[in-house]
């Protein structure tokens, strides 16, 4: 809820909605050059190794996966946090329904 110059969203998490196939996607600010997306998984899906043009923060809220990140392979589990420098090659794999919070920062 966005009012008297901020946004307030009381659980994160609670906002996705997981889909029983594919990936859902859903932009819940846009204020002040950073975009915040969340993003919900079903099990077995896959965003394929691509980069982004701004700088990035992946923050894990439930679930389970995997991130390559330039080459390395890290796991995902709530709590999981990862800040990229733009054009950084990246995948993330979904082992069970997963809700992650990605922010794109401002270039610079």
């Amino acid at each position: 809820m966005q009012t008297n110059g901020y946004t307030f969203i009381p659980d994160l998490e609670a906002e996705a909605s997981v889909p029983e196939r594919g990936i859902h996607s859903q932009t819940l600010s846009e204020a002040d050059g950073v975009e915040l997306v969340l993003f919900a998984m079903a099990a077995g899906e896959k965003l394929s190794e691509h980069t982004a043009a701004r700088p990035a923060i992946v923050h894990v809220l439930r679930g389970e996966g995997e991130l390559v990140v330039s080459g390395d392979v890290h796991r995902l589990q709530p709590g999981a946090w990862l800040r990229m420098a733009p054009r950084t090659a990246h995948a993330i794999s979904a082992a069970a329904p997963l809700v992650f919070a990605l922010y794109l920062l401002p270039a610079g």
